[in-house]
């Protein structure tokens, strides 16, 4: 540019191209600066059609116009607005304030964009070529838009902060040298972070990113198989919910809603680990239609997440671990053949307070579904799922979790306790059937009548003493602390007093589980 040309010449410099000095007029006048051909092939900017200088102007033209450009005409605000545009040179504007408006569509950019540390109102490339946009510590008082656009080289949003909407939707990011599509760790968007149908090559990095309304993963796809993550967002903090859901495909579907019945769909799919520990969600985490790709040593960890609803409804993996160790959740919406099978699922010290299964998802599901949680026998899963079924009211469903939870426990014990565990569970199944311990005593009663009646048994002193009766002595001996007014007058000699003792000892084991299960009824009315 010529030296002594200011911006309040009024005339373009002089060594301006012909598309540049076109490019500054219309920045004067705040109109679309256009040099599309209108041929869809050649104006594909991620196509390999040459753009030649007709259609190019410089980066360091473009900086200037942003950072020190001429005053806008008469009643007519600047703005840079370029359609099919090819910059030459990197447009560096590293901390620089840029108060023009500033959108490009279909634009095609030969290097780099570096934005770190510059400051905006609003900022718009669409379906731009990008090499790389390095963007750490950028701040907008606005949007930051930049749907439909490629990143050869990723995206670098670090420590960046974003007034309004950062918009990512369809965007196809490759990864950079460390191995990360899009780096965004520290990244505050005030409102919404839109990635719809993102397509991600590399990890997708999070890390302790604030988002003020919702984050929006629909239809996105994750790749990943160079490390372990394709998601990488530990203390996530999202104000409302978490999106990993499909899309609506086609002219009907509507950004940020949920794809209407008949709308063709794209569902959400990661190839790689997901890491949303210790993460914070206002509103839900929502899974549903998820896709996950896995290899033995992936996991999906969701360590100590927070949130009201965690919507659990995706594809089961088939290879890696869910992991939902300290998670504390309101209401687990889930269904039965999402959850990995034994040895891949780990649950300890996950909170949740309801249940609310989507379909069908009967107790035998439900206590494989605890039982897959842990290879070693942990009581933590069975106590919860059983309080929250006896919070529902369903007492015996919470019975049968916990006679399961002693089942399990028993394959841990030693020989001799395992014997053990398994009389009390054939006879009176731990206690927790109090029906089955009732019709026992009712059997030994019977029989006991029968053996006493056999055998006279001398008194124990010549005495007053009442007719002895078989049937009130047998159940005097079941019966503990009640006295029937039978046992104590009789004489019992040989056998007949272990046998006497043998009822003494089971009457009170039965007794106390028929009070025990009585007790848990009258609680629960």
């Amino acid at each position: 540019m010529t030296d002594g040309v200011g911006p309040d010449a009024g005339e373009p410099p002089q060594d301006l191209t012909a598309a540049e000095a076109g490019m500054w007029q219309a920045f004067r006048n705040g109109s679309e600066y256009d040099l599309s051909s209108g041929d869809t092939v050649v104006d594909d900017p991620h196509g390999g059609h040459p753009w030649g200088p007709e259609r190019t102007v410089r980066a360091l033209v473009v900086c200037w116009l942003l950072l020190d450009g001429p005053p806008a005409l008469a009643g007519r605000v600047p703005s840079l607005k370029l359609v099919g545009v090819r910059i030459s040179g990197a447009l560096d504007l590293a901390g620089g304030t840029v108060e023009p408006y500033v959108e490009m569509r279909g634009c095609r950019f030969e290097r780099d964009v570096l934005l770190p540390e510059a400051r905006f109102t609003t900022v718009r490339m669409v379906d731009c070529s990008i090499p790389r946009l390095e963007a750490a510590r950028l701040q907008t008082e606005g949007d930051l838009h930049l749907p439909r656009c490629r990143f050869l080289g990723g995206i670098r949003l670090t420590d960046a902060r974003i007034g309004t909407d950062l918009l990512l939707n369809q965007a196809i990011v490759h990864r950079d040298r460390s191995g990360r599509s899009i780096a965004a760790d520290g990244l505050t968007v005030g409102q919404d972070l839109q990635a719809e149908m993102l397509e991600s090559h590399g990890e997708l990095s999070l890390r302790s990113a604030t988002i003020g309304v919702s984050l929006s993963l629909r239809g996105a796809r994750l790749a990943n198989p160079y490390t372990r993550l394709a998601l990488n967002a530990p203390q996530l903090t999202v104000e409302r919910s978490l999106y990993l859901t499909p899309a609506g495909v086609g002219a009907q579907a509507r950004s940020g809603m949920t794809p209407a019945r008949g709308t063709r769909i794209q569902r959400f799919e990661c190839q790689g680990g997901v890491r949303l520990d210790d993460g914070r969600f206002g509103d839900a985490v929502d899974f549903e239609g998820a896709w996950f790709t896995l290899t033995d040593e992936q996991e999906l960890s969701l360590r100590r997440l927070q949130t009201p609803e965690l919507r659990f409804l995706g594809e089961r993996p088939a290879r890696g671990r869910v992991v939902l160790s300290g998670a504390r959740v309101v209401n687990l919406m889930d269904r039965a053949d999402s959850w990995p099978g034994p040895g891949r699922l780990h649950m300890g010290g996950f909170a949740y307070e309801n249940l609310v299964p989507r379909g069908p998802f009967p107790l035998e599901l439900r206590l494989r579904w605890v039982d897959a949680a842990s290879a070693e026998y942990n009581p933590e899963p069975y106590e919860r799922l059983a309080a929250v079924l006896r919070a529902g009211g369903e007492d015996e469903d919470a019975r049968e979790v916990l006679l399961a939870k002693q089942r399990r426990r028993r394959e841990s014990l030693p020989p001799a306790a395992k014997l053990w565990g398994y009389a009390q569970d054939w006879t009176v199944a731990y206690g927790y059937r109090p029906g089955r311990a009732a019709v026992w005593m009712a059997v030994l009663w019977a029989c006991g009548s029968l053996a006493f009646a056999r055998v006279e048994h001398p008194p124990l002193d010549s005495g007053e003493q009442p007719p002895f009766d078989p049937a009130l002595f047998a159940l005097d001996l079941l019966l503990p602390v009640i006295d029937l007014g039978q046992v104590g007058f009789w004489q019992l000699r040989g056998g007949w007093q272990w046998l006497a003792a043998a009822f003494i000892l089971l009457g009170w084991v039965l007794a106390t589980t028929v009070a025990a299960g009585a007790t848990r009824t009258l609680r629960r009315t």
